[in-house]
């Protein structure tokens, strides 16, 4: 079955690379691949773009194992027939995990922080000067708003920072709905990684209610108002930050 991408979806993730500069010439280009459905997306987002670019760069699909038997025989075999350059890299995060779990504790974060290091000792080992990501426009304004009611921050994901250890982190789907990712793994029958792959599931910790409420709150703003990410998105390019109480932002002089 040939794999298919709508125009729409191609043309936002065009888009943002244009605005951005995300993927350039020479460049080398690690995707974090974890089997769901952005990640999937963005592997022939990535095919695609080095295909009809005009400019040269590698890329190449990693999967971070965390050495808890998971099963990617599927996705090993979709990224062969499809001409995706991909990788299973072991690691031990989840016997780290074990170690160091706390009963009833949402380790969420810890192994996320764990699997972006292996991926980031991955690029730094084999030469990869970017690491690409597949978070989208749904998970920037999710954490948008769990930073705003939780954490007592305005703060969301940038579409291409650099890492302390010199590496720049990038997201090509940041203008992409979430929906629209779901829509292509369906129509291509991608063979998509679920919860069962996360190491979470494996032990005795809350469920994380952050993100998840976030989630049912853009839900039913979005229900009063279907241009709420339109908004959202351009909200986010147009910052006035000297509008709110930070006193180092305030563009005035004292005389």
């Amino acid at each position: 079955m040939e794999i298919t991408l709508s125009k729409k979806l191609l043309k936002s993730i065009g888009r943002a690379n244009a605005k951005y500069r995300l993927i350039n010439e020479g460049d080398k280009v690690l995707l974090g691949l974890s089997g769901g459905k952005d990640s999937l997306c963005l592997a022939h987002a990535l095919k695609h773009i080095k295909r009809h670019a005009p400019f040269n760069f590698e890329y190449k699909a990693v999967t971070v194992s965390y050495g808890m038997g998971e099963d990617f025989s599927s996705l090993i075999e979709h990224c062969s027939q499809n001409g995706i350059p991909h990788e299973v890299y072991e690691t031990n995060i989840f016997e780290v995990g074990r170690e160091k779990i706390r009963k009833n504790s949402s380790y969420c974060s810890f192994f996320s922080r764990m699997r972006r290091g292996a991926l980031y000792s991955y690029a730094l080992k084999h030469g990869y000067n970017k690491v690409a990501l597949g978070h989208h426009l749904d998970d920037a304004a999710e954490s948008f708003f769990m930073n705003f009611m939780y954490n007592g921050a305005l703060r969301s994901l940038p579409a291409k920072y650099r890492a302390k250890n010199g590496l720049i982190v990038i997201r090509p789907l940041i203008f992409v709905r979430e929906r629209q990712l779901l829509s292509a793994a369906l129509k291509n029958n991608f063979p998509i990684i679920g919860d069962e792959a996360c190491p979470s599931m494996r032990f005795d910790i809350k469920t994380p209610f952050a993100r998840a409420e976030a989630k049912k709150l853009l839900r039913e703003l979005e229900e009063k108002n279907n241009k709420l990410f339109i908004s959202l998105k351009a909200a986010f390019m147009h910052i006035h930050d000297d509008s709110f109480l930070d006193e180092s932002r305030y563009k005035i002089k004292e005389e």
